[in-house]
Order: structure tokens, then sequence, then C-alpha cells
């Protein structure tokens, strides 16, 4: 259940940058995960939700958006995005591929008064 431990991080940025920025309330979180991070958002949210819950963060919304993975042969060049967990290149079928989207872990904004 590594959520908790992700919960545990992102709160922490949360007040620390509610606090530099002399918020007295946090209103909204937004936080971007790509699909190959594997987090649940349900168990997410109620473990940031309880982190956070006596804190200027408390009452905030959080929105939670998933980012789908998105390759690149290294054979012919093509991108494309996964589907299905299938790894192989849609027009050569290699194997031999880069990734250039879905293993983001970030904050992508933080509201607050």
């Amino acid at each position: 259940m590594h959520e908790l431990k992700i919960a545990e991080d992102l709160s922490v940025i949360v007040l620390d940058t509610a606090l530099d920025n002399n918020l007295s309330k946090v209103t909204k979180v937004n936080v971007i995960f790509g699909q190959m991070i594997q987090i649940v958002p349900d168990i997410f949210e109620f473990a940031f939700r309880e982190i956070v819950r006596n804190s200027i963060a408390g009452d905030a919304e959080i929105n939670i958006e998933i980012l789908p993975v998105k390759m690149k042969c290294t054979t012919c060049g093509s991108a494309f995005q996964v589907k299905e967990n299938r790894f192989a290149c849609n027009i050569c079928s290699s194997t031999d591929l880069g990734i250039i989207q879905g293993k983001e872990l970030f904050i992508k904004s933080i509201e607050g008064e």
C-alpha cells in the first residue's frame, strides 16, 4: 500500500507550500499520477485526508488526474499510447521501447486563501 507513503510525502509538500505562501486554508489540491505508478485513487485520497485532517488542508478538495502510459518505439520511432497492457509497438511489434509518459507523480497545483 504505497498510497500511504505517497500521501504522507505529498501532504508535507502541500502544508509547507501553504505555509511558505501565507495561506490560512488550502481549498484544493490537484495531483497528477502516471498510470504506471499504479495508485488506487480512493486509497490515496483516504490516506491524504486522514493525514491532513486537523490541518489547514483538512477540508481541501482533492482532484486526481491519471496520465496514460505513452511509449516510443526505438526501432521505428513511432509513439503510441499503451492499451490493455500491450507493451509492443503498434507499427512494427518491437518491444524495444522508451517511456514518454506514465511514471509521473506530482502536485499540479495548490489553491487556498
